[in-house]
């Protein structure tokens, strides 16, 4: 089992990471899914999130989450065969967690080098974590 920390990493670079090793059979645990990025003008994404939440009917869907860990597994099921049985064993292998729970504090989380939000080196990006996002969508922690 795997755990990775995703404060500070790109949300879909993380996501398409995570789906391959899921498809390749690997169990994998997400901490602190809230602190994850999605890189790109402020307005822009949260429009667009707005739009995803708003889709559909209140009862028969599709129905998308505003909860920070949930918004991380629904964006990782995306890059999934989802609709396949190995798509839907690979999905159970997943979880995702707000924070960090009590049984997984002593384990050490890896990290993805290539998610990361600074990986060339300079601060000037414009990202939004996904804690912004679901506060946005309404979610209240």
């Amino acid at each position: 089992m795997a755990v990775i920390d995703a404060n500070g990493l790109v949300l879909g670079r993380l996501a398409s990471n995570v789906a391959k090793r899921l498809l390749e059979g690997e169990e994998i645990v997400i901490v602190n899914a809230e602190k994850a990025v999605v890189v790109g003008n402020r307005d822009d994404i949260m429009k667009r999130y707005k739009e995803k939440r708003d889709r559909g009917h209140k009862y028969k869907g599709p129905f998308f989450p505003k909860v920070p860990h949930l918004l991380v597994k629904r964006t990782i099921r995306g890059m999934l065969p989802w609709k396949t049985t190995r798509g839907k064993e690979a999905f159970k292998k997943l979880k995702v967690h707000i924070g960090v729970p009590e049984e997984l504090e002593k384990a050490k989380p890896e990290t993805i080098a290539s998610a990361r939000v600074d990986r060339e080196g300079s601060g000037a990006f414009k990202y939004v974590t996904v804690e912004e996002i679901s506060k946005f969508l309404g979610w209240n922690p």
